[in-house]
Protein backbone atom coordinates (compact mmCIF):
# COMPACT_ATOMS: atom_id res chain seq x y z
CA UNK A 1 0.00 0.00 0.00
CA UNK A 2 1.31 3.46 -0.89
CA UNK A 3 -0.38 5.37 1.93
CA UNK A 4 -2.62 7.21 -0.53
CA UNK A 5 -5.98 5.84 -1.48
CA UNK A 6 -8.20 7.45 -4.07
CA UNK A 7 -11.58 8.37 -2.58
CA UNK A 8 -14.55 6.34 -3.89
CA UNK A 9 -16.07 7.69 -7.09
CA UNK A 10 -19.02 6.98 -9.34
CA UNK A 11 -19.28 7.07 -13.13
CA UNK A 12 -22.29 8.31 -15.04
CA UNK A 13 -23.31 9.76 -18.38
CA UNK A 14 -22.79 13.51 -18.52
CA UNK A 15 -24.54 16.23 -20.43
CA UNK A 16 -23.29 16.76 -23.98
CA UNK A 17 -21.91 20.27 -24.59
CA UNK A 18 -22.97 19.97 -28.26
CA UNK A 19 -25.58 17.76 -29.96
CA UNK A 20 -24.66 14.08 -30.39
CA UNK A 21 -22.89 13.61 -33.73
CA UNK A 22 -21.34 17.11 -33.79
CA UNK A 23 -17.99 17.16 -35.60
CA UNK A 24 -15.37 18.15 -33.02
CA UNK A 25 -11.60 18.40 -32.76
CA UNK A 26 -9.22 17.38 -29.99
CA UNK A 27 -7.28 20.64 -29.58
CA UNK A 28 -4.05 18.84 -28.59
CA UNK A 29 -3.82 16.06 -31.20
CA UNK A 30 -5.95 17.96 -33.79
CA UNK A 31 -7.75 14.66 -34.46
CA UNK A 32 -11.38 15.10 -35.51
CA UNK A 33 -14.40 12.93 -34.84
CA UNK A 34 -18.09 12.86 -34.05
CA UNK A 35 -19.07 13.44 -30.43
CA UNK A 36 -20.92 10.36 -29.14
CA UNK A 37 -21.06 10.81 -25.39
CA UNK A 38 -19.57 12.12 -22.17
CA UNK A 39 -18.65 10.11 -19.08
CA UNK A 40 -18.38 11.91 -15.74
CA UNK A 41 -16.50 10.75 -12.65
CA UNK A 42 -17.73 12.23 -9.36
CA UNK A 43 -16.74 11.79 -5.74
CA UNK A 44 -19.20 9.39 -4.16
CA UNK A 45 -19.56 11.28 -0.89
CA UNK A 46 -19.91 14.89 -2.09
CA UNK A 47 -20.83 14.54 -5.77
CA UNK A 48 -17.95 16.86 -6.72
CA UNK A 49 -16.92 16.49 -10.36
CA UNK A 50 -13.50 14.84 -10.74
CA UNK A 51 -13.23 14.42 -14.53
CA UNK A 52 -15.16 14.36 -17.80
CA UNK A 53 -14.20 12.25 -20.83
CA UNK A 54 -15.62 12.80 -24.30
CA UNK A 55 -16.06 9.77 -26.57
CA UNK A 56 -15.50 10.33 -30.29
CA UNK A 57 -15.67 8.22 -33.46
CA UNK A 58 -14.09 9.01 -36.84
CA UNK A 59 -16.48 10.55 -39.40
CA UNK A 60 -16.42 7.53 -41.70
CA UNK A 61 -16.65 5.01 -38.87
CA UNK A 62 -13.93 3.21 -37.00
CA UNK A 63 -12.66 2.80 -33.48
CA UNK A 64 -14.03 5.07 -30.78
CA UNK A 65 -11.52 6.95 -28.61
CA UNK A 66 -11.76 9.24 -25.63
CA UNK A 67 -10.22 12.56 -24.67
CA UNK A 68 -10.72 14.93 -21.74
CA UNK A 69 -13.83 17.00 -22.46
CA UNK A 70 -12.01 20.32 -21.96
CA UNK A 71 -9.86 19.51 -25.05
CA UNK A 72 -12.88 19.16 -27.39
CA UNK A 73 -14.03 22.04 -29.62
CA UNK A 74 -16.68 22.00 -32.37
CA UNK A 75 -15.56 22.43 -35.97
CA UNK A 76 -17.41 25.13 -37.86
CA UNK A 77 -19.28 23.88 -40.96
CA UNK A 78 -17.10 24.43 -44.02
CA UNK A 79 -13.87 24.71 -41.99
CA UNK A 80 -10.86 22.75 -43.29
CA UNK A 81 -9.84 19.81 -41.09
Amino acid sequence: MTGFEKPPTTLSHGALPYPRGTLVMDTISERTGLLMGVLEERLKQSGKLVSQQAFLVPEGGGLEWDVPLERVRPIEPGAAT
